[in-house]
């Protein structure tokens, strides 16, 4: 009896052990199920948060990084690592170790317009203990490239106050003004005095547009919004008409006086006996001076061995010049030469 009830049982246990080995090898596993050719599940968007910020961390993108993003490739499983974004250019560095170089650089929000310099305008004294501030007046002439070498060599910037009607003799140099990375305003059309009694407020607007479009014609793009008055001189009516077209107007800290200087070292103890004792400031120069452009490597040294340290001073916005101004100075613009070479035209016959 109980060899039969052994028997049964282990008949029983036999059968269920082949159901369940039956059953594991039979059914489909989802952990043993062979790999699937699925499109990779689509990229769930950021959180508001993380993708502001992941579009402050991708200010520099590349061309090939746009190109790997288009609609057309596949998407990336949103477990994949993030692709590194191509290398960008770095600026270029300054061959001279020891340059004056720029110390900070300013952007200039100029609506209203600003005043800047103490010898006129007392709004805004950004500078500190020995900052300075370079500006240059009257070009473009042919001694403003020897300028523009100086402040290459000391790997700094400077603005830069142009004559509308010098920039129709050379608007090539003004380009290599702007080539070298300088900021360019303007300093009326022909150098008029605006506070004189013989100009009419139109007169004095026209010599401010007239610039401005002029520099304009020149560069090809707009300038800043940074005007110059001739001899420093304005009047109450000019004053506001700039702040209506929302242009900051430059007086000066340090002048060089370098119109009436008889050399270049006298330029050079012009700047620094009034920085000794003002310690900071907008200096005025003139690029279209002979003496300037002699002294001007000079002085950089000795404002570098002074301690003294430039600041560049930046526009927030380009002026937006108006537009019969600009169709006035394109008349004035001087057809390009073409044809035989000078050798073929002029030749010397007896010397």
């Amino acid at each position: 009896m109980r060899s039969a009830l052994g028997l049964m049982l282990a008949s029983v246990v036999a059968a269920i052990v082949i159901a369940g080995v039956w059953f594991w090898t039979s059914s489909p596993r989802a952990d043993a199920a062979p790999p699937q050719t699925t499109a990779a599940a689509k990229a769930e968007p950021l959180p508001a948060a993380a993708a502001k910020q992941a579009a402050k961390d991708d200010v520099e993108t590349t061309a090939a990084l746009s190109k790997r993003a288009d609609a057309s490739q596949p998407a990336a499983p949103a477990a994949a690592p993030a692709a590194a974004p191509a290398p960008v250019a770095a600026a270029p560095r300054c061959a001279n170790p020891d340059a004056l170089g720029i110390t900070r650089t300013v952007v200039v929000d100029t609506t209203g317009g600003p005043g800047f310099g103490f010898l006129q305008y007392k709004q805004y004294d950004f500078l500190t203990d020995h900052e300075v501030v370079l500006t240059f007046d009257d070009g473009p002439w042919p001694t403003t490239p020897a300028v523009l070498k100086a402040l290459a060599d000391e790997c700094t910037k400077a603005v830069f106050f142009p004559i509308g009607l010098h920039t129709t003799y050379h608007p090539d140099i003004l380009r290599q003004v702007a080539a070298a990375g300088h900021t360019i305003g303007a300093h009326t059309w022909s150098h008029a005095h605006l506070a004189s009694k013989k100009l009419t407020e139109q007169q004095a607007k026209d010599e401010i547009e007239k610039g401005f479009s002029a520099v304009k014609l020149a560069l090809g793009s707009n300038p800043a919004p940074f005007f110059r008055f001739p001899a420093l001189a304005h009047t109450p009516a000019t004053t506001a008409y700039l702040g209506t077209r929302n242009i900051a107007m430059f007086s000066v800290d340090v002048d060089s006086n370098d119109f009436k200087s008889k050399s270049s070292d006298e330029v050079i103890n012009n700047v620094m006996t009034k920085l000794d004792k003002e310690h900071k400031g907008i200096i005025l120069m003139h690029d279209l001076q002979k003496h300037t452009a002699q002294a001007l490597p000079t002085l950089l040294r000795k404002l570098k061995a002074g301690g003294y340290k430039v600041v560049w001073m930046k526009a927030k916005t380009q002026i937006e010049t108006l537009p019969e101004y600009d169709a006035m100075m394109a008349k004035t613009e001087k057809p390009i030469a073409t044809g035989r070479p000078i050798g073929n035209v002029v030749q010397t016959v007896a010397e």
